[in-house]
């Protein structure tokens, strides 16, 4: 009895186990040959321009095999090739149950007559072989379509921040076209276009026909522009066709520091070993509220500098504040000119300036220098005239 349980498991699983490998692994189609495939088998064209149509030589379960390639019921004065990786092709040899991408390429002479004509692919392989019916209109010209998407119209940053938008340019139209592009902005907003993933600058890029290509516009407005929202108009145009994609830019504000000296001077005196006062002035010329501006200096070594105040906690935009920064240059300092540098900074700004700095010795060494040659000669007198009379 146990043995037969068993055994009924076993069974169970084996039969499961196939039932799941044959529903992951569906039995392929009963399908064998060779067969030209496409997804449009007519085609439009107008005298005097080429017209194209992609195609496939599909392989269904057979040997590979070369494949002759040939046009039939082509109208005088018309021509047709088949076109493998750009060039032209004569054969094909599709691996079993593999394909080769082809196209066919269509030129119709100026003046020939309106009517339409259907053209008989051929593939002709040893084994196998096959044909395609390719019916082709001939129509008038169509007028030039483009069309242009934004990705994202509308980006948001400060007046500092370069703006990129992304573009998607279409060639509605039958045939290729050379497609420019432009833009209008404000005044003093500076623009270029580049491919959606290069870095050269472009004024017009090659879309072939019911293509699309992905660009990119780089909008940078000027550094004092005020907090707002922007219009930009993004074009494209060919051969009388034009497509223009409005975009915003909301430019919000920020805080500008500059630090400069009192009346814009940016130099002054001091004496070695001795403090001297230096009044500089900080303000915010931006349109944000800046908070916490530090106050800092470099000066030369072994020179001390401190500030009163040492922050400012806030700052409103057009407003200024003068502090006073205490300089000591240190007491070996040789008489000339040093530059120090003073910077204000606070969080998403800073400003510096460099004060020229021109160092005075004291005066009190020099009488003191006076007064030792004063005493030298003094000496060298009384030895000359007590010694000279002798």
């Amino acid at each position: 009895m146990r043995r037969l349980r068993l055994l009924s498991i076993v069974f169970g699983l084996t039969l499961l186990a196939a039932t799941v490998a044959v529903a992951a692994d569906p039995p392929k189609p009963d399908v064998k040959g060779l067969w030209f495939v496409t997804d449009f088998p007519s085609v439009n064209a107008r005298p005097g321009e080429p017209a194209t149509l992609k195609l496939k030589l599909q392989n269904y379960n057979l040997p590979p095999e070369r494949a002759a390639l040939s046009i039939r019921n082509l109208p005088e004065g018309w021509q047709a090739r088949f076109l493998g990786g750009g060039l032209p092709v004569a054969a094909a040899v599709p691996g079993t149950n593999e394909s080769v991408n082809l196209l066919l390429r269509i030129d119709v002479p100026t003046g020939a007559p309106a009517r339409n004509q259907t053209l008989l692919l051929e593939a002709n392989a040893a084994t196998a072989r096959s044909e395609l019916p390719i019916d082709v209109v001939l129509s008038d010209e169509l007028p030039a379509r483009v069309s242009l998407k934004p990705k994202l119209p509308s980006l948001s940053g400060t007046s500092r921040t370069s703006f990129d938008f992304q573009l998607t340019v279409g060639n509605d139209s039958g045939k290729d076209l050379l497609v420019r592009v432009a833009a209008e902005a404000p005044r003093n907003f500076q623009t270029s276009f580049t491919e959606g993933f290069g870095s050269q600058e472009i004024s017009s890029v090659p879309i072939e026909a019911g293509q699309t290509k992905d660009l990119k516009i780089k909008v940078t407005p000027p550094g004092d522009v005020p907090a707002g929202d922007y219009r930009v108009v993004a074009v494209v145009s060919a051969e009388g066709a034009k497509a223009e994609a409005p975009l915003t830019l909301n430019v919000t504000g920020q805080p500008k520091l500059k630090l400069t000296g009192a009346d814009g001077r940016l130099s002054g005196s001091a004496e070695a070993g001795r403090a001297t006062p230096i009044t500089l002035t900080v303000s915010n010329d931006g349109t944000l509220p800046t908070e916490e501006v530090e106050l800092g200096g470099t000066p030369p070594t072994d020179w001390k500098v401190e500030f009163n105040p040492k922050k400012i906690d806030r700052l409103g935009p057009g407003e200024k504040r003068e502090v006073q920064a205490l300089l000591t240059p240190t007491s070996k300092a040789i008489a000339g000119d040093y530059m120090t540098s003073f910077r204000a900074s606070a969080k998403g700004d800073s400003s510096s300036a460099d004060y020229r700095v021109t160092v005075t010795t004291s005066t009190m060494w020099g009488a003191v220098g006076i007064a030792v040659i004063a005493a030298a000669l003094l000496v060298v007198v009384g030895a000359v005239a007590r010694f000279g009379r002798r």
